[in-house]
């Protein structure tokens, strides 16, 4: 079991007065070490995982996780086989839930149950609503190689995986200011003051977009600093001082108890944040030089009453990041590229649990990494 140290990595640019939670003078940080515990192995009933599309952590401290079972490589699939081929394996349903100790409590989903309702051709993201509900998109924004379609629509399924609502539909992308369509969405959250889902909507298009969570219908849109979406192609941000008007890939959105919405514009290294209606509040640009997957991927937030903390990913550095919310100051990172258990390889997401332990998922995996100096929300 690896135990990994406390570095501070600091850079923001481009910071503008904000009031947000005040940080403790005497600040605490958790540190982890990998749970090799977490999940309980070999998965029931020879069950495999395809790519990973999103994981969430629900309020009785249940992790849920959907993939994609179509993506389970063939050579995994022998006992899926007629004849069987071999005795592993089967691949999972596409959403599946665990207890805090590791085991599938229910399993369900995936392209071959659709009916009435569009499932993803490129799944992404898993949120678990206050109300139980489950909530997945998809990001594939063109026509696939192999004549799969875009995908437009976000889905809402009881927690026994009864279709409840679909938001858009099936298809290329009407523009970033189109309010019937979505395009690559990429993430969710729900306000429960409101029964609002706020969409990051993300690959195809430019924007967050919120909707009624149980009626679908359109409330408001807007797009970086608060400024109506565009569809105008601009090039990547250089990590220079001047900073791009437009989101780049906006994947990912969480709402915190204050009001704050939270964005990861992940192209262009950053977090926005904004009020529930759209104005813009300031941001926080990390490892600008960083190309390639970017270095903002998710946040979630720290299970406290003030939710003090945020974890980051960071998958273009294989990182998993601490910031403190009040100001979006660095404390601690974590993390290298491998694939050993505890090192992190296409590093998607990372998630809180109740107790303060991270949740990191990658192409085929889910990770559990444990507080280990004491520090609890």
């Amino acid at each position: 079991m690896r135990r990994f140290s406390t570095v501070l990595s600091i850079c923001l640019l481009g910071l503008q007065t904000l009031t947000l939670p005040v940080a403790q003078a005497a600040e605490k940080v958790p540190e982890y070490a990998l749970d090799a515990s977490w999940p309980k192995l070999p998965l029931p009933n020879q069950w495999a995982l395809g790519l990973i599309n999103g994981i969430h952590v629900d309020a009785r401290n249940h992790l849920w996780l959907f993939h994609s079972p179509e993506l389970v490589p063939k050579y995994a699939l022998g006992a899926q086989q007629d004849p069987p081929a071999g005795k592993c394996c089967v691949a999972a349903p596409a959403i599946m839930e665990f207890d805090e100790a590791g085991n599938v409590l229910r399993a369900w989903g995936g392209p071959n149950e659709a009916k009435g309702y569009d499932w993803p051709t490129a799944g992404h993201g898993l949120f678990v609503d206050y109300k139980g509900n489950i909530w997945i998109g998809g990001s594939q924004t063109r026509v696939g190689a192999d004549g799969t379609p875009p995908d437009g629509m976000y889905l809402k399924f009881s927690p026994d995986g009864k279709f409840l609502l679909q938001i858009g539909g099936r298809g290329p992308s009407k523009g970033s200011l189109d309010t019937t369509q979505l395009s690559g969405a990429s993430a969710v959250d729900i306000d429960p003051e409101t029964n609002e889902v706020f969409i990051a909507d993300g690959y195809g298009n430019h924007r967050v977009i919120v909707f009624d969570a149980d009626t679908g219908e359109f409330k408001r849109q807007w797009g970086a600093y608060g400024l109506p979406p565009t569809d105008e192609v601009l090039p990547r941000y250089d990590g220079g001082p001047t900073l791009p008007k437009q989101f780049n890939l906006v994947h990912c959105i969480r709402l915190a108890r204050d009001g704050l919405v939270y964005v990861c514009d992940r192209l262009n290294n950053r977090i926005q944040v904004f009020r529930r209606d759209g104005t813009y509040v300031n941001e926080f640009v990390y490892e600008p030089k960083t190309r390639g997957s970017g270095s903002v991927g998710n946040v979630s937030l720290w299970p406290d009453k003030q939710q003090t903390l945020m974890v980051m990913n960071d998958p273009g550095n294989f990182e998993s990041v601490i910031l403190r919310r009040a100001d979006g100051q660095v404390l601690s990172r974590f993390g290298h590229f491998g694939t050993w258990a505890g090192e992190f390889h296409r590093n998607h997401q990372m998630e809180f649990d109740l107790k303060g332990n991270i949740y990191t998922s990658e192409d085929h995996r889910v990770q559990r990494f444990k507080v280990v100096n004491g520090v609890k929300p």
